[in-house]
């Protein structure tokens, strides 16, 4: 299996409810390094997964709709605890519907499966797989 990995990051405001986030029920921020792997079997006909420039345009314009935003004001996110872990399964499914639309370009319609890690800091993260 083949994969290459894209990074960008993105900052967001959020607070939880439930008692198990502790303070961070109350409106904080969060800055998160970003990686998008793209992964498939075989090389396309130019012995590449992706379009790297694309993905990495793809992932920022994903990320844009997130960023400088209070997550708790966004319709999408209503009821919802934007966990990191449920803030990486939105940016995948995000990323599948580009890549369903072509903008990742003709080669990543053979694209396998995505996987999309949120780096909450240096010792925490967490990542959503998905196949296509």
């Amino acid at each position: 299996m083949f994969s290459v990995t894209v990074r960008d990051h993105m900052m967001i405001a959020h607070s939880f409810r439930g008692e198990v986030f502790g303070p961070a029920q109350r409106l904080h921020g969060a800055t998160f390094v970003v990686d998008a792997t793209f992964r498939r079997p075989d090389l396309d006909a130019d012995g590449i997964v992706v379009d790297i420039g694309l993905a990495t345009e793809q992932l920022r314009a994903v990320l844009s709709e997130l960023t400088y935003r209070n997550l708790d004001d966004e319709p999408a996110f209503a009821g919802v605890n934007t966990t990191t872990e449920v803030l990486a399964r939105t940016v995948a499914d995000r990323l599948v519907d580009r890549v369903h639309a072509g903008e990742l370009g003709p080669g990543a319609r053979d694209l396998t499966g995505i996987t999309i890690t949120l780096h909450e800091s240096h010792i925490a993260w967490a990542s959503y797989e998905r196949s296509l």
